[in-house]
């Protein structure tokens, strides 16, 4: 693409004032760098990614007042995490986050390790044991 075809389309960046750094090439044909504030397919998926985002966040928090699941996994959801990450994040296995998804469990975890999981959602302790669904 030449310099002066980058895109300057996506609004979720312009309103921020933050432009993305893109390959391009100059008049003579040589690549350099150009600053873009996106394009529209891609303002698109990001839209799409964060209302599937916010969808597995809904679905998750109903979970919780359903009793299906504990807080820990509407709050992963809620930070864009996976259970990969989320993992790393409290030094744990995977197998032992997810099982601290089952309500039976949640409840007779310690302060220790509950601390660490609101640690990594950046929210406190009180929050993440009396999680309100309201």
């Amino acid at each position: 693409m030449e310099k002066e075809n980058v895109p300057q389309h996506d609004p979720n960046l312009s309103k921020k004032d933050l432009k993305e750094l893109v390959y391009a090439t100059d008049e003579n044909g040589n690549y350099t760098t150009a600053l873009s504030t996106g394009w529209e397919p891609k303002a698109i998926a990001l839209s799409n990614a964060i209302d599937d985002i916010k969808e597995r966040a809904e679905e998750a928090k109903l979970k919780v007042k359903r009793g299906e699941v504990s807080p820990i996994c509407y709050y992963m959801e809620l930070h864009k995490m996976d259970l990969s990450i989320l993992a790393g994040y409290v030094e744990m296995w995977k197998w032992r986050v997810k099982r601290h998804f089952k309500p039976a469990v949640f409840a007779k975890l310690s302060d220790k390790t509950l601390q660490k999981y609101a640690t990594a959602f950046d929210i406190s302790l009180a929050e993440l044991k009396n999680f309100k669904t309201d």
